[in-house]
């Protein structure tokens, strides 16, 4: 076949070329996020035509089923349902649609909303919703979402043409979970899209029985609508877009420690959706599978990580579980007694009338003496469960052929899977125990026949305890231990062990992490302790105990501990200290600094630095040498890792100036808010570092790179205000002893900014590529203007903040925030 005419080469659609791609109900919660879905969809569409497939906007589905509900019920509250839905819907096209293309689109939206409100009205005086009806009502998420999310496509230029699902998938009347009738649907899809030049909108959820009445493929049916389409028209790959990083380990509402997991088969992503793991719908599998096309699972909120690829190869350097994933609320039914054994029919008359019922068996487990049978069934069915059985099995409960039915309930199951498990041993041993030394009572087992599965039945209040327990034993360490050695134990570096002191038994407890610090060090004494320094007593330990600080011994040190999750931090100032990253970090020794010597170094340097965490796979966090404990470099790194481009920068980022500037008032001698200013721990050990703007510079060169430029220092254009005579001081106490010879001087530029009406601030601007610091009068309405005490902001103009710019602003500087951070970038090492 040749490539799609809408790409403008050929008048046939060459399936091929096609992508199916998919955004659940979170993906288009609200008008920002919507804006993601627009941005993901160009990104995706260069080269090859998109089929798109949505779910309601976020919580709609459940709105609906909320006004069923009251109007069945005879509640008359049913309208303000309906007036939310209506509110919804009608502001998301005025605030997202030009006016000119409003009036269509508010008509057809308005034309759903009288037939919801109708089909209410009816079910309010019926007062009974039938299952028809519930497929209908429950179906108009889906066709408000994809008529304003495809004419929002058409809007922002990707052309797109909206198919009506019910004109496509063919399903039979079972309503609320109707079954695909796959011959019709294979050919309908092909009949129906094969003409089609543009991209093409599909709704998700609904389709429509044989005699074309609305059905529904049960909640979360959106993503088997996508699977069901890239089947048919055998496209290369199905993007399924969601809210979390591709499928977790486990829970990560459960497991906090949960990671994502890059390569599924098939047969394990079918395993754990069937236990529970909600990023995909159980059935969504089955159709793919069988064409053999690749699933890709992403985060629309990170379209930059990786996600989860699912496809037919398995992962042969994968651990052997993959996964766990769990099922709450279910009951266990028990068929036991001793003339149970050799009888031949009692299973199959068990699941017989179940499945009369239409009760679906979650899990099923028999003894090996054939004495019992144990089934678990969903909370909800059990009671119908337990009558249909025993009505089965009356005449060998009465005469004691069958001793027991019993039902347990309030019970979850949970799943261990991975393709490895079956050639690997000690699996369900290795898992018992670890429950069984947490006190976690199993009360039932079952291993699928693949053995990719080992299913496990306990309580529903052990499944948070019981899926971190197995998650540490087959993913994790119970405790992961950092080690930590630490230069610099002044302001900073004091407040940071008080805080990891502080935090201690909390890490632990909450998070199986703990901090050790086993080696710290300041300019005169360094002190190391394999076990752990005492932090209570690290003052007393390092004067009486510490050795003489040598640089090169402190390294060798390290070195020769070996530690693993060692973790270098600098709090200090030094270029000499800042110069043996490199060293460090060659030796598997992660880096974490508030010292920004490095980062502002040589640009070679600073890719050198980069490139060397990178190859050894270790941390090198920066994130306090601009803006002290504020999220400023992280928040540049993660736009431009989604994407964006940084146009501009203009920031206040020495909290040091900002206070001295603040406090610098009528009445007051700028040497003597200068020396406040340094007692206070605002400023570096060498206040001339902040007076002189070098600090600033240093600061916004950081930024420029973070941002992609080249850039060196001696490229950073300074307005410096500071006299030349005064900053050539020989020494910080000779400097000192200067500065009050120059108060008339900084007098006369703080009292010429008072009669402008003007406040003075440092300011930093990243522009066209070029960097200046400089000290500026800014003027009432200016964001610089209302910055109190030491705060920095920083204001980020980029293609995506390009008329209003992202503005991060906070406290710039001080001890406490400035440890924080560092002890922010510490916990972030910890966790990858």
């Amino acid at each position: 076949m040749m490539l799609s005419p809408c790409f403008g080469i050929s008048k046939t659609i060459n399936y091929t070329q096609m992508k199916v791609i998919k955004f659940g109900g979170s993906s288009v919660a609200d008008q920002s996020r919507i804006l993601k879905v627009i941005d993901i969809i160009k990104n995706s569409e260069k080269g090859q035509q998109l089929v798109i497939v949505a779910s309601a906007f976020d919580d709609i589905t459940d709105t609906l089923e909320k006004i069923g509900n009251q109007a069945a019920s005879g509640d008359e509250n049913y309208h303000k349902g309906i007036e939310e839905v209506e509110s919804f819907h009608l502001t998301l096209v005025r605030n997202m649609f030009p006016l000119n293309e409003q009036s269509k689109i508010l008509s057809e939206v308005k034309l759903l909303l009288n037939q919801l409100d109708d089909i209410c009205h009816g079910i309010f005086l019926l007062k009974e919703v039938f299952p028809r009806i519930h497929d209908f009502l429950l179906g108009f998420g889906e066709r408000f979402s994809s008529l304003i999310l495809s004419g929002l496509l058409n809007s922002n230029g990707i052309k797109t043409v909206l198919v009506n699902a019910g004109d496509i998938i063919i399903t039979d009347e079972n309503f609320g979970n109707a079954q695909v009738d796959f011959n019709k649907t294979f050919a309908q899809i092909k009949k129906r899209l094969s003409g089609i030049k543009e991209h093409i909108f599909v709704p998700g959820f609904i389709a429509s029985s044989y005699s074309g009445k609305l059905t529904t493929l049960g909640r979360g049916g959106s993503d088997y609508t996508a699977s069901i389409l890239a089947a048919a028209l055998k496209v290369d790959i199905l993007e399924i877009w969601t809210d979390v990083n591709g499928v977790m380990t486990a829970d990560p509402k459960r497991v906090s420690q949960a990671i994502s997991i890059q390569k599924l088969s098939y047969e394990e992503i079918m395993e754990l959706s069937h236990f529970g793991a909600k990023v995909i719908y159980p059935p969504t599998i089955s159709p793919v599978m069988k064409a053999g096309i690749p699933v890709l699972i992403k985060n629309t909120f990170h379209p930059e990580f990786k996600g989860t690829l699912i496809s037919n190869v398995s992962n042969s350097t994968a651990l052997p579980v993959r996964g766990l994933s769990h099922i709450e609320n279910i009951s266990l039914l028990t068929l036991s007694g001793g003339s149970m054994v050799g009888v031949t029919g009692i299973d199959g008359r068990l699941f017989s009338a179940l499945s009369a019922k239409n009760i679906n068996i979650i899990f099923i487990t028999q003894a090996s003496s054939e004495h019992s049978i144990s089934i678990a069934i969903s909370n909800n069915q059990i009671e119908q469960a337990e009558a249909a059985a025993y009505l089965e099995f009356k005449s060998e409960i009465e005469y004691e052929k069958i001793s027991t039915l019993s039902v347990e309930k309030n019970l979850s199951i949970i799943a261990l899977v991975g393709d490895k498990m079956k050639s690997s041993a000690g699996i369900s041993g290795k898992a018992f125990d670890a429950l069984g030394k947490n006190g976690i009572n199993i009360r039932a087992i079952a291993q699928g026949s693949t053995e990719r599965n080992i299913s496990i039945v306990i309580s529903d209040k052990d499944v948070s305890k019981a899926l971190n327990v197995l998650h540490e034993s087959f993913f994790l360490s119970p405790v992961k231990k950092i080690h930590l050695f630490l230069v610099g134990v002044g302001n900073v570096g004091g407040e940071l062990i008080h805080q990891i002191n502080t935090q201690a038994v909390y890490l632990k407890k909450e998070f199986g992490l703990e901090l050790k610090i086993v080696g710290l060090a300041n300019s005169r004494k360094m002190l190391f302790d394999e076990n752990g320094i005492n932090i209570s007593q690290w003052k007393a330990l390092l004067g009486k105990e510490g050795e003489k600080m040598s640089l090169s011994a402190f390294i060798d040190k390290m070195k020769k501990l070996n530690l693993r999750n060692s973790v270098f931090v600098d709090n200090t100032a030094s270029k000499k200290v800042a110069g043996i990253y490199k060293n460090v970090l060659d030796n598997s020794i992660s880096v974490v600094a508030s010292n920004k010597i490095a980062a502002s170094s040589s640009y070679q340097n600073y890719q050198q630095l980069l490139g060397l965490s990178k190859s050894k796979n270790v941390g090198l966090l920066y994130e306090t040498n601009v803006g002290a404990g504020l999220p400023v470099i992280k928040t540049i790194q993660d736009m431009i890792k989604s994407g964006d481009k940084i146009f501009k920068i203009q920031a206040v980022l020495s909290g040091s100036l900002n206070f001295i500037f603040n406090h610098f008032e009528d009445g007051k001698l700028f040497s003597d808010v200068v020396k406040e200013a340094m007692n206070e721990g605002y400023t570096e050990p060498d206040p001339r570092i902040d007076l002189s703007g070098e600090d600033v510079m240093r600061k916004i060169l950081i930024l420029a790179r973070e941002t992609g430029l080249e850039i060196e220092f001696n490229e950073v254009k300074n307005k410096s205000f500071m006299p030349e005579e005064l900053m050539k001081a020989d020494s910080v106490k000779e400097f000192l002893k200067l500065l009050p010879e120059f108060d008339n001087y900084f007098e006369n530029i703080r009292r010429k900014a008072e009669n402008n009406n003007a406040r003075l601030r440092y300011i930093a601007t990243l522009d066209n590529e070029k960097a200046e610091v400089g000290l500026n009068e800014v003027f009432s309405g200016q964001p610089y203007y209302q910055l109190d005490g030491k705060d920095n902001i920083v204001l980020i103009f980029s293609r995506r903040y390009n008329e209003q710019p992202l503005v991060i602003k906070g406290a710039g500087a001080g001890a406490s925030v400035t440890a924080s951070g560092v002890f922010a970038d510490i916990i972030s090492l910890s966790n990858q």
